[in-house]
């Protein structure tokens, strides 16, 4: 099975580091952040496909054509138009049912394997309070209606956090522009395709985003602690 690792973005939030350093590649408790994800990988993942931009040959560099017995292939997004662009790039390399994840927020592979027993999924994760993202509504079946951008306040919400399993009928559809930008949503085209095939909403144990520098000091005290 293929993992598609989004590894693309300038990570500007994250400025002095990323002058000099792709988000994925910066160090935290021993490893870099898309390392964090790749070892919660479960064994049925065999390859590896790096979408990558900013910065790239440092990662291609790093890690080669081959990871831990895993293959790896890199596609390169030449103009950053968006995830959903990201992803429609793999299509004549992606196989029947594949997993999506961002390279640089950190998830667990409990999770992950949770996402996996379903055709199609995406993972939630439950917040209280105001929170800025993609808030995740259900349909009466449990499974994916709609994704709301934007800025939420609510006493419980689940957000979207960026980890998704598809399958290639995910290329049957064209992809969704984000409103009031150029770039090409990943969930937005989700949704579209939600409208005719079921996805699951898998709630997650743990969940690591890393927008900020204060973000990447929380993720590095949890994972040394852990």
């Amino acid at each position: 099975m293929q993992a598609v690792i989004l590894a693309a973005g300038r990570g500007t939030r994250l400025r002095p580091i990323t002058y000099d350093i792709p988000k994925p590649m910066i160090r935290i408790a021993g490893k870099n952040l898309v390392e964090h994800n790749i070892d919660q990988l479960p064994k049925e993942i065999d390859e590896l496909i790096f979408i990558v931009n900013y910065l790239a040959p440092q990662i291609m560099n790093h890690f080669g054509d081959e990871h831990a017995g895993r293959k790896i292939k890199y596609v390169k997004q030449k103009k950053l138009l968006g995830t959903g662009h990201a992803l429609g790039l793999c299509k004549n390399i992606l196989k029947d049912r594949f997993l999506v994840m961002m390279a640089d927020d950190i998830y667990s592979g409990k999770d992950i394997k949770k996402c996996l027993t379903h055709e199609r999924s995406i993972l939630t994760q439950e917040v209280h309070g105001k929170f800025a993202g993609g808030r995740v509504k259900l349909d009466s079946s449990g499974h994916l209606q709609d994704i709301v951008e934007g800025v939420h306040n609510r006493k419980k919400s689940l957000a979207n956090v960026g980890l998704y399993v598809l399958t290639d009928k995910f290329f049957k559809y064209d992809l969704v522009r984000i409103a009031g930008k150029k770039e090409y949503g990943l969930p937005q085209t989700i949704v579209k395709v939600a409208r005719d095939y079921p996805i699951k909403i898998v709630k997650a144990s743990m969940w690591l985003q890393i927008s900020d520098l204060a973000g990447l000091r929380n993720a590095e005290k949890y994972l040394k602690a852990r």
